[in-house]
């Protein structure tokens, strides 16, 4: 009878730590709103081509890299003001830019940004 008692509390420990993982694992992510979309596009501001490799950050330690077409989109944080850092991080492989920061207030759930950036040479 012991035995029985003992078995079934293990089993219940068991399914109940399988139900866990799979909510950690597998479970649908609460958005509650309090997020902002952020995409955009970087060129030159003499060429008018996009930049590829500029990093693009916000404070909240989010960042992307621009694509082939200089594009980016990522999540951050809502807040009243938000700071955007464009940085060119892989050098002279596209040429040197010099860095931007740019802050706008948030007005809507989504933004998108056409940055111009200028060469350092």
């Amino acid at each position: 009878m012991k035995r029985n008692w003992i078995r079934n509390i293990i089993g219940g420990l068991s399914f109940t730590t399988a139900l866990f993982v799979f909510q950690a694992c597998y479970g649908t992510p609460q958005d509650f709103g309090l997020d902002l979309f952020i995409e955009g596009k970087v060129v030159s501001k003499a060429t008018g081509e996009p930049i590829k490799g500029i990093k693009v950050s916000a404070p909240q330690l989010q960042y992307t890299i621009t694509n082939d077409k200089g594009e980016f989109s990522f999540y951050t944080i809502k807040s009243d003001k938000v700071q955007i850092s464009f940085e060119d991080i892989d050098g002279a492989e596209n040429g040197t830019f010099i860095k931007k920061d740019s802050i706008f207030s948030m007005v809507k759930d989504k933004v998108y940004l056409n940055i111009k950036l200028e060469s350092s040479k």
